[in-house]
């Protein structure tokens, strides 16, 4: 499966019958899946199957899904209130010795309140069954494109993440290949200071240096570190190339990354394995924050 972003938008239209819709949907990055649905009077009835196609969909993302329907004017029809004409015309009758003669015109009738009345058709049951099975289609059609562009980003994210994987094991080679990690260079470093102290007249138990440099190489032993971040690379490759929503696996691995760098740091006794140190801390704070993204 191809890796998904969890940022998204899609837009289908179309029309049914005598109405004419439109879904909208914009997605952002989010711990898990949260749909904000937004639909129309009518259309309530509706939440439950789009919430079910959403989530067969995506499995996170902070979702807004917006649904307009308008019917077209020819749909509306006229209503006539028999009994308010009948009054009007009765109330004409009583008062023909007092009042104009005329027949009465339309305009006139249909400026007199409640005679009148202009509203939508009843929907009956088959027009409104034939309209939800559009609009879920559509629906359909609108989470598909959604899907297209969130897997298009994520084609995107797979190569940078990539890359980020494969700068954090070329560190970690670099570290561990480097001189200062020897008990040799260690012994010679504190050989080094030892003889400063030595030249100022005090003596030093030799089997207590050699002792003290053994403790000392224990302590900056980082062979454990670098095996980890090699296994976790391992990991984090495999996850990438698996595809589907990762992005928690690969966020749980990026703290794994940033447990061992962090502990390298710490450990180091010399200005080289610091300063991969600190890279490989920020190459993996990058890798991070483009996880974030990722469903």
């Amino acid at each position: 499966m191809p890796l998904q972003s969890m940022t998204g938008f899609a837009r289908r239209e179309g029309t049914s019958g005598r109405y004419r819709w439109a879904w909208e949907l914009r997605s952002v990055n989010g711990k898990g899946l949260d749909l904000r649905l937004r639909l129309p009077t009518g259309t309530e009835h509706l939440e439950t199957e789009v919430r079910k196609l959403a989530a067969e969909s995506f499995s996170r993302g902070n979702m807004q899904v917006n649904l307009s329907v308008s019917a077209s004017e020819a749909g509306v029809e006229t209503v006539v209130n028999q009994n308010a004409l009948a009054a009007v015309l009765s109330l004409r009758e009583q008062l023909r010795d007092v009042i104009d003669p005329a027949p009465l015109r339309l305009d006139t009738l249909l400026s007199i309140r409640g005679i009148v009345d202009f509203r939508e058709p009843e929907e009956r049951e088959g027009e409104r069954a034939a309209r939800d099975a559009d609009l879920l289609s559509g629906l359909r059609l609108a989470l598909s494109d959604m899907t297209s562009m969130r897997e298009s980003e994520g084609s995107a994210l797979y190569g940078v993440l990539l890359e980020q994987v494969d700068r954090i094991e070329l560190l970690a080679r670099e570290i561990e290949a480097d001189p200062s990690r020897s008990v040799t260079s260690i012994t010679i470093r504190l050989a080094s200071q030892v003889a400063l102290v030595m030249d100022g007249g005090s003596m030093v138990d030799q089997d207590r240096l050699y002792g003290e440099v053994a403790l000392l190489a224990a302590k900056a032993d980082i062979r454990e570190e670098i095996d980890r971040l090699r296994t976790h690379v391992t990991a984090a490759r495999d996850l990438l190339k698996k595809g589907g929503p990762v992005g928690r696996k690969l966020d749980f691995l990026s703290q794994e990354f940033n447990r061992e760098s962090n502990t390298i740091c710490s450990k180091s006794n010399a200005a080289t394995v610091t300063a991969a140190g600190i890279e490989l801390k920020v190459v993996i704070d990058q890798f991070r924050e483009q996880v974030q993204n990722l469903e």
